[in-house]
């Protein structure tokens, strides 16, 4: 269902592009501004791992320096049917990991010093799982395309507000005389529709974090180890929050390093969550253990 969700998003995504791609500048419109965010994102896509782990001052490690921490890699990457990616630690207490790379031949698994502290190797084994499942699933491919295309969008309208400033919208064809309704029209599409394509991207990211979830815990073989997981990861973010963290990246993250992922909360306030709520995802997963074996 998180597949079929995540395609329905993409599809929907693309459509409000092309709707306003129209409306603003017409098919060259559009692909100027798929131009401008696809570049903008090209160099994200390709060098997102040495990007975010030199953001975190993650360091890779080697075997005799994390040998518990490389066997469970090796050990899932395994079962997961992927080759083992990199091993990183970034240095704070804040109990956190995540996965990066543009494809799993590509690809790093960081995890901070905190949540080697805090879990038990079962739990770390969830969490790993789950980092695994977003490598497997190519989630940094999926991401940036909805950025690119979430992207354009922000990029249209930028072309919209300019138009508007050097009266290039609203003109009736026969008279030049401004039309009031056009004008109203394209001035809420500017303000509505990238914040819808905001709205999109994190329900996608929110559908990813679920298949991850479900994904990592096949690849283990524990969903209540990885419900457990979160729960320790949670509650503790929420006391040492990941203070140098960036808003830009905190998707790459199992749980939100700013902490707040906790209560399912007003439909509203869920819309612009990066994360499913947490007790949301612990009920999945432990619906999910009674078909795991």
């Amino acid at each position: 269902m998180n597949q079929i969700k995540t395609m329905l998003l993409l599809t929907a995504l693309t459509l409000l592009f092309i709707w306003f791609g129209n409306l603003v500048g017409g098919q060259v419109g559009m692909i100027y501004a798929l131009v401008i965010a696809g570049l903008m994102n090209f160099v994200a896509y390709f060098f997102s791992d040495k990007i975010v782990l030199a953001m975190y001052r993650a360091r890779e490690v080697s075997e005799w320096e994390a040998p518990e921490l490389h066997d469970i890699v090796d050990r899932l990457a395994k079962r997961a049917g992927i080759p083992k990616p990199r091993v990183y630690i970034i240095p704070t207490e804040t109990p956190n990991a995540f996965a990066t790379g543009r494809n799993p031949n590509h690809a790093a698994v960081a995890v901070t010093e905190g949540i080697l502290r805090l879990l038990s190797r079962e739990e770390l084994e969830g969490v790993i799982a789950h980092e695994l499942a977003h490598i497997k699933h190519r989630d940094t491919l999926i991401m940036t395309v909805a950025a690119t295309i979430a992207g354009a969008i922000a990029v249209l309208a930028d072309f919209a507000r300019w138009f508007l400033w050097f009266g290039a919208f609203g003109r009736d064809d026969r008279e030049g005389n401004a039309n009031p309704l056009a004008l109203v029209a394209i001035v809420v599409a500017i303000i509505v529709l990238p914040i819808a394509a905001i709205l999109i991207q994190l329900a996608i990211s929110r559908a990813r974090e679920f298949l991850a979830d479900e994904g990592g815990a096949y690849i283990s073989g524990k969903p209540l180890a990885l419900a457990s997981a979160l729960a320790k990861l949670e509650k503790t973010v929420s006391f040492v929050p990941m203070a140098d963290a960036n808003p830009a990246t905190a998707h790459l993250f199992i749980v939100n390093p700013f902490g707040g992922g906790q209560g399912f909360g007003s439909w509203f306030v869920n819309l612009f969550r990066t994360h499913p709520p947490t007790e949301e995802r612990i009920a999945r997963l432990q619906a999910l253990a009674l078909r795991v074996r």
